[in-house]
C-alpha cells in the first residue's frame, strides 16, 4: 500500500461492515475453456451452483482498504487524473466466506479436458503433401545488415589527417563545449575512430561513470591551454 496522501477515514466513522469473500477458481477461465474445446462441449456444462461456506472472523481485526493512485474518487477513477495517492477504509470486516467449485461428476469432465487442452503442444511438424509454391524467398543480406556494411566502409576509407590538424580541430571543438561522445567527435573531425581514439588517449580523459558517462573531456593540463599561452 502506498504511503502518500491521506487515508479516507469515512468507512470508519459510518461503522461499515463488509464480507470479505474468497473465490478459490475463476469461471470466465472455465467458460473459455468451454468455448475452445468445440465438439467435445456438448458433454460438458458449466456448474450453476456452488457452494457457500461461512467462516467467522475469529477474533482478528480485518479491514478493507481501496487506493486510488489518480487521487480521484471511486466514481471518477475511470479518467486520467494527476493528483496524490487517494487511501480509503471502506469499512470492517464482520463476516468471512469462501465460495468453492462444486465437485460433482460434470466438474471433474471439465477440469479434465481442461487439462487435455493445456497438455496440447504449441508447435507439432506436419508432412506436406505437395511442394510450397509460395512466392516467400530468402534473402541473402537483409537491409539494416547492408546500411552498417556500407556505413563500416565509407568510415574505412577516411583519410588520416596529419595529427596536428586533428589535435587542432579537437581543441576547437572542446573550447565550445567540455564533455563529447565519440561520435559527435568523428562528425567533427571526420576521422577514422580507432584513430581518433589514439589521440584522445593523449589529451583527454573518458569518463566511465557518473552524469557525463561515456563522454570524453580534455585533461587538466589541456583545458586552459590558451590562457597559459597568453600568459607565457
Amino acid at each position: 500500500m502506498s504511503d502518500k496522501g491521506e487515508v479516507d477515514l469515512t468507512g470508519a466513522k459510518q461503522n461499515t461492515g463488509v464480507w470479505l469473500v474468497k473465490v478459490s477458481f475463476t469461471l470466465n477461465e472455465e467458460l473459455t475453456t468451454i468455448d475452445t474445446i468445440g465438439e467435445k462441449s456438448s458433454v460438458v456444462r458449466a456448474p450453476r451452483e456452488h457452494p457457500f461456506t461461512l467462516q467467522t472472523v475469529g477474533g482478528q481485526t480485518l479491514a478493507v482498504f481501496t487506493e486510488n493512485s489518480s487521487g480521484q474518487s471511486d466514481a471518477e477513477a475511470g479518467g486520467s487524473g494527476t493528483g496524490p495517492d487517494k487511501i480509503a477504509l471502506e469499512g470492517v470486516v464482520v463476516q468471512r466466506a469462501e465460495c468453492r467449485p462444486a465437485v460433482s461428476e460434470n466438474y471433474m469432465k471439465l477440469k479434465k479436458l481442461q487439462i487435455e487442452e493445456l497438455s496440447k503442444p504449441l508447435r507439432f511438424s506436419q508432412q506436406l503433401d505437395k511442394a510450397v509454391t509460395t512466392n516467400y524467398k530468402p534473402v541473402a543480406n537483409h537491409a539494416y545488415n547492408l546500411d552498417y556494411e556500407k556505413k563500416k566502409k565509407e568510415e574505412g576509407k577516411r583519410a588520416r589527417a596529419d595529427k596536428q590538424q586533428v589535435l587542432d580541430m579537437l581543441f576547437s571543438a572542446f573550447e565550445k563545449h567540455q564533455f563529447y561522445n565519440i561520435k559527435d567527435l568523428v562528425d567533427i573531425t571526420k576521422q577514422p575512430v580507432i584513430y581518433l581514439k589514439e589521440i584522445l588517449r593523449d589529451i583527454g580523459i573518458y569518463n566511465i561513470k557518473g552524469t557525463h558517462k561515456n563522454t570524453w573531456e580534455l585533461k587538466p593540463e589541456y583545458r586552459h591551454y590558451q590562457n597559459e599561452e597568453k600568459s607565457d
